[in-house]
């Protein structure tokens, strides 16, 4: 069975949650996923990411915290380490956030922000999504 296809909401990447960049990526790695060399700091969500693409869309990004201040800490230390959000690609953030907004989905922030690789990013609450993190994430021009 087909199912079909939208262009304006893509599976961009699985998020985890990881201790350590190093010794998770050979995981992956050792699976045949190859990751990118740099690791990113994004300072406002006080993270390290990795990537490694999976296929012409998709990519796994493992975020490791650089605080205890940071939600993804958090997040290990209450749930442990693992997936933490799943994120789509729209072709535009603010105007998504506003569709979704008014079927009734809460978002994280009241405007987008900047994100990893300088993408615009947003957040749907859990609550709204049956208990799942979703990432709407629009890549820069």
């Amino acid at each position: 069975m087909s199912l079909p296809m939208t262009d304006d909401f893509i599976l961009d990447h699985i998020a985890i949650a990881v201790k350590n960049i190093e010794s998770t990526k050979k995981i992956y790695q050792d699976f045949g996923l190859k990751f990118s060399d740099e690791i990113e700091e994004v300072k406002e969500q006080k993270v390290f990411t990795a990537f490694a693409q999976i296929d012409q869309n998709a990519h796994i990004e493992l975020l490791e915290p650089t605080s205890d201040e940071s939600t993804i800490h958090k997040f290990i230390e209450s749930k442990g380490e693992g997936i933490h959000h799943l994120c789509f690609k729209v072709p535009d953030v603010k105007s998504k956030t506003t569709e979704l907004t008014a079927k009734g989905y809460k978002f994280i922030y009241s405007e987008p922000r900047i994100g990893a690789g300088g993408c615009l990013v947003n957040f749907i609450h859990p609550k709204s999504t049956g208990g799942i993190l979703i990432e709407i994430s629009q890549r820069p021009v």
